[in-house]
């Protein structure tokens, strides 16, 4: 069984409460984010709580792409492996196409996609490596489909990095490999990243989304959505539903 999970993005959001919920159920941790004063808080708080574990962190923005295998590895020696790394670091920016904010879409693009692929690498080297490890992504519901308005270019991004995934699992199902590859579709889960979301149907709170991220997890799923309910059967329908009507809904 897995025991040494390495987290991106663990300073707040999706990645705080997945390390809360990875250490409630036994596993070692190394914590990764910019924000190393939460991330050292929160690391007090697990040892507080879960004195047998061993909470490393580490300070990385992922945008500083050659840092990123320096941190994985360094934490990879930290805890004498690592059995499951989840890219889960990420913004929420984003304007409509043609408003004046290309900033905001750029530095979405780039973090969301950009630098989860410079964390896929790292990850991937570890895992070829060790010839085993379970690699996870999280993506977003918004990837089903083309979203409008400010979602236009988060949404492309995650749909990016849920398709480089489904690439890697294609090629390790062909090679026979052990490594696994599992990617999360979200749906509304309250955090720092949607507060500002006006439009936000279905949503849970932060405890009750990481911990359905995180059993997913466990199960070793190639994809899942999350919470199961109702983002199975919503994510199916998106995928179905012609423009027309995705212009109404939306």
């Amino acid at each position: 069984m897995s025991r040494n999970v390495l987290i991106t993005g663990a300073s707040s959001g999706l990645g705080e409460g997945m390390a809360r919920e990875f250490a409630a159920r036994g596993y070692n941790l190394a914590l990764c984010a910019r924000r190393t004063e939460r991330l050292e808080a929160l690391k007090a708080e697990l040892a507080q709580q879960h004195p047998e574990l061993q909470v490393h962190v580490m300070a990385l923005d992922v945008n500083d792409h050659a840092r990123v295998p320096e941190v994985f590895q360094a934490l990879r020696a930290q805890l004498g492996g690592l059995d499951r790394i989840i890219v889960n670091a990420g913004v929420g920016k984003g304007q409509p196409l043609g408003t004046g904010g290309f900033e905001a879409n750029r530095q979405t693009a780039e973090t969301n996609f950009v630098a989860a692929l410079a964390q896929l690498e790292a990850a991937m080297e570890i895992f070829r490596t060790q010839n085993r490890g379970h690699l996870v992504a999280v993506s977003s519901v918004s990837a089903v489909r083309g979203m409008p308005g400010n979602v236009t270019t988060y949404g492309a991004t995650k749909a990016g990095l849920a398709s480089l995934c489904e690439g890697l699992r294609i090629e390790l199902k062909k090679r026979r490999s052990p490594i696994q590859i599992t990617t999360l579709y979200p749906g509304y889960i309250r955090t720092e990243i949607n507060e500002k979301v006006r439009n936000t149907p279905f949503i849970v709170d932060a405890q009750t989304g990481c911990r359905a991220m995180v059993k997913a997890i466990e199960a070793g799923r190639s994809v899942h959505y999350v919470p199961a309910w109702p983002w199975t059967p919503i994510g199916f329908v998106l995928r179905l539903l012609p423009e027309a009507l995705l212009a109404k809904v939306f």
